[in-house]
């Protein structure tokens, strides 16, 4: 079996399971903040490679998020069925959140970025797999989102190519948010090892810099997590976990 077709498999079986499980309302959970996790609706980054966003990325900050007791919400640029590649089982946090029916049923029936009220979020979550590369950018319902909760002494977090969505955001004083600040992302040498550096339409690194942002990077895949301030962002995919609990360990301080 090709690898377009198990994916194009996964997702027929994630819009089953989302049929299935749309009635399931989420028990909220009494007295929490609640997060804003955002991912991408792009289907395809090549002819034949899935674009999306990166399951780990999701499924790690969750595991923490519910061990923390946070609600969350699912939204993409489309709304509905969000596409996504490195679906793993054999990943426990990946495990947890499939056989978990409400988690499946947000993730099933994303909310659309124009229908999301973001005064409800205390903090919003930019999950990276390289879809963000191309609906992030240039995207003002998102940086309107993003904007609002920060500006709402909220936290804005990030991971891997997520922060492609912080790239444009200005805030109300028309000073952008990630001037002069730092954080980190998926750096042009790990792209390049990857060898998708001839696929994405811009160096994220180089664009986050450019931006006016400070840039900190650990080698290659090695975990590395920023936090300046209320600002969070994780530089890959094993920095999804460490990320999760740096959001967690902000809101916390927050209501000290």
């Amino acid at each position: 079996m090709s690898i377009a077709k198990y994916f194009a498999g996964l997702a027929g079986a994630i819009a089953a399971l989302a049929v299935a499980t749309s009635p399931v309302v989420a028990q909220e959970k009494q007295g929490s903040e609640k997060i804003l996790i955002v991912v991408s609706s792009l289907d395809k980054k090549a002819p034949n490679l899935v674009g999306g966003f990166w399951m780990p990325e999701l499924t790690h900050p969750v595991e923490v998020f519910d061990d923390a007791g946070l609600n969350y919400d699912i939204a993409s640029p489309k709304g509905g069925l969000a596409p996504f590649d490195g679906f793993d089982l054999r990943d426990q946090a990946t495990l947890k959140f499939w056989t978990n029916p409400e988690h499946r049923n947000k993730l099933g029936n994303t909310l659309k970025l124009s229908d999301v009220e973001p005064s409800k979020y205390a903090a919003v979550l930019l999950v990276g797999g390289h879809g963000p590369m191309w609906d992030f950018v240039r995207n003002p319902e998102l940086d309107e989102i993003v904007r609002t909760i920060y500006e709402s002494n909220g936290v804005v977090s990030a991971v891997c190519h997520g922060p492609a969505g912080l790239i444009d955001v200005k805030l109300s004083n028309g000073q952008s948010l990630i001037k002069g600040r730092r954080l980190t992302a998926f750096t042009a040498e790990e792209e390049i090892a990857r060898r998708y550096d001839k696929i994405v339409p811009f160096v994220l690194e180089s664009a986050l810099k450019n931006a006016g942002a400070k840039f900190e990077k650990a080698p290659n895949f090695e975990n590395r997590v920023v936090i300046d301030g209320r600002l969070v962002t994780g530089q890959n995919p094993a920095s999804a976990k460490a990320l999760g609990e740096a959001v967690v360990k902000t809101l916390q301080s927050k209501s000290i």
